[in-house]
Parts: structure tokens; C-alpha cells; sequence
């Protein structure tokens, strides 16, 4: 797959493609990513980005003109159409599902924005997709950008060391969507604190049940709304339903 990206800063994801498990995805293609800077599009002397706003108040914004010139640039090297997205607080949160999807597709353009926003008439006329990693504002699209490109790059075959690694991440459907329990490795003591017993008894059922039921304590806690989607869904079992009755 491939993912364009438009942003002013390009130099702020050779980290993200060179470091860590995923830049498997990224050295191999399975994840190619195309880096392109919508000043290298804008006209004049100063290669000017961003004006002030119509009406008046702070900040800059980002103009129609070089994005989209940028934007025509970059489909026309992909060959084909594609789903323009922009990060932005009004678009639909990121989750396992979209990850899942996008991760599933051929990729995408995605465009950062900076400043006080983008001229509305760019977004209207050329994004098909808007999404938001959450009820906060970042300095630019680049980070959240980055966000997807690493969600997506952990789900591609043979990135991750062990292939099960990702099935076990708390919201995956194999977990049924519930938050991760606690892991523990080495030593057995550590400050005066112990592993607990069942991780310890070689004894795989009674593990398993352990960490089943550390994830509807824990989800049940921090997130009912997933509790209440997996018993929608018909994924929890008259054990569960026990051990959560347990916790009221």
C-alpha cells in the first residue's frame, strides 16, 4: 500500500520510518511512504503556505491554492484516486476497526494541517476522509499522521516478530474487543512485589480464565462502553457475566 503525505515539516517522520519494529513495513515496501511539502507548490519569492484570516482574528491559514497543487501532484504520481484524509478534531475518532480497514487498503493522502486550520474550500472540494485521534488539539496533522502510519504498519505480515503479537492488543476483536491484562516477566520478585499465582502454575486453563478476567475487571473499570458493546455482540460467556457481577 501507499500513503502520501502532505506536510510542511517531512523531515519529522525519518524517525518514524527508520526506528523501531514497524520500519520493517517501511524498508520493505509493504508500507511505502511518499513524503511531499505543499511549499515546493506555492508561487512567488517566498513560496508563501499560509495568510491571514477573512473576518479577522489569530493565526495563519493554511491556503487552497499550493495544497491542492500538491495534492494533484501527488495523485497523479500514485496513478490512480485516491481517499484524500485530513486530521482534524471534527472527523471520526481513530480505532481498531478503521486501523483494521485502512491497514487493508491500498492506502490513502494524507494531508497535515498546521496553523489555525485549512481554507474550508480545500477541504470541502478535495478531502473524502477527516479523522481525529481524540478531544485535543496538536500543533499539525503530523503527528496523528503518524499515528495511523504506525497502527497500520504493526498489522502488515511479518512486521511484528511474533505474527499472534498484534492479536492479543487490547480492542482487537480476538479479545472481543476488551482492554489487555497485565503482563509480567523477570524476575519473580521485584520490590517486595510478587507475580500473581495463576501465571506462575504451568497450568494453561486456569491462566487463561486469570487473564480473561483481569480484561472484563479491567475494561469493566476504565471502559463499560466496551463491556457493554461485547455482551451487545454475544461475545461474553455466563462465566463473564459472573465475574463481572463479581465487581459491582
Amino acid at each position: 500500500m501507499r500513503f502520501d503525505v502532505l506536510t510542511l515539516f517531512p523531515e519529522l517522520f525519518a524517525p518514524l520510518m527508520a526506528s523501531g519494529v514497524t520500519r520493517r513495513a517501511y524498508e520493505s515496501k509493504q508500507v511505502e511512504v511518499v513524503l511531499w511539502n505543499p511549499r515546493d507548490f506555492a508561487q512567488g519569492n517566498y513560496k508563501r503556505v499560509d495568510d491571514r484570516p477573512f473576518g479577522g482574528g489569530p493565526g495563519m491559514v493554511m491556503m487552497a491554492e499550493p495544497l491542492s497543487a500538491c495534492l494533484d501532484a501527488a495523485l497523479a504520481a500514485r496513478g490512480a484516486e485516491a481517499p484524500v484524509v485530513l486530521f482534524s478534531p471534527i472527523g471520526e475518532a481513530l480505532r481498531h476497526e478503521s486501523v483494521e480497514r485502512w491497514s487493508a487498503s491500498e492506502g490513502a493522502v494524507l494531508v497535515c494541517g498546521r496553523y489555525e486550520g485549512i481554507d474550508q474550500r480545500f477541504i470541502d472540494t478535495r478531502v473524502t476522509h477527516q479523522i481525529s485521534l481524540g478531544d485535543f488539539i496538536l500543533s499539525g496533522g503530523e503527528i496523528a499522521a503518524m499515528a495511523l502510519l504506525d497502527a497500520v504498519a504493526r498489522l502488515q505480515p511479518g512486521v511484528l516478530g511474533d505474527e499472534a503479537s498484534h492479536v492479543q492488543d487490547s480492542f482487537n476483536p480476538a479479545l472481543d474487543g476488551l482492554l489487555d491484562c497485565p503482563h509480567y516477566t523477570r524476575p519473580e520478585q521485584w520490590n517486595g512485589q510478587g507475580v500473581p499465582a495463576p501465571l506462575l502454575s504451568g497450568h494453561h486453563v486456569q491462566i487463561e480464565r486469570w487473564r480473561r478476567d483481569q480484561r472484563l475487571a479491567i475494561t469493566a473499570a476504565r471502559r463499560p462502553d466496551l463491556i457493554a458493546a461485547a455482551r451487545d455482540a454475544g461475545r461474553l460467556s455466563k462465566a463473564d457475566e459472573t465475574e463481572l457481577k463479581k465487581k459491582l
